[in-house]
């Protein structure tokens, strides 16, 4: 029954991917739960999971990967979220503009990529893990270190001096 239903999704059977992604809800669910830490955007996963699969999961060749395809699918769902997390939340200036020392960081901020701002917003205002920051970003958690060493090298040095905030 179930290699029948895999076969019929992987040919494109609308009715048939929508069936087997109701079956593995139980454990799709958990992993959009997992990444997100949010009932409503692991909905937004699965909800985007079933768009995509609905669409592509004609490209699977070999029917038995079929749910293994939808558990990656659904992990890079969660992937985009969390990166469209960090990429939209910006800094207010406003909120610098209240304290001298608030409008220099503000300033030398303004002097970083938006790349270098975003690791920088992660890792000190958002708290984040280096590992955490890597997992998002889909990169080493080496780079995210060297990267941010670099970043407050070039921090410290638009400063003009080696502040311990810095």
């Amino acid at each position: 029954m179930l290699e029948n239903l895999l076969e019929k999704a992987t040919a494109g059977d609308k009715l048939a991917i929508l069936e087997l992604i109701e079956q593995d809800e139980e454990v799709l669910y958990p992993i959009a739960y997992t990444y997100l830490k949010n009932e409503q955007d692991a909905l937004d996963a699965m909800q985007e999971m079933t768009y995509k699969a609905l669409k592509k999961m004609h490209t699977v060749k070999q029917p038995e990967f079929a749910r293994t395809w939808l558990v990656r699918v659904l992990i890079n769902c969660c992937n985009d979220m969390l990166k469209k997390r960090i990429q939209t939340v910006e800094i207010e200036e406003t909120s610098f503009s209240e304290a001298p020392v608030y409008s220099d960081i503000s300033r030398l901020l303004n002097l970083l990529t938006l790349t270098e701002q975003q690791l920088v917003y992660a890792k000190y205002f958002q708290q984040l893990k280096n590992n955490e920051i890597a997992e998002l970003q889909n990169i080493p958690e080496g780079t995210v270190k060297s990267r941010l060493h670099a970043i407050l090298k070039k921090l410290r040095k638009a400063a003009g001096q080696k502040e311990d905030w810095l």
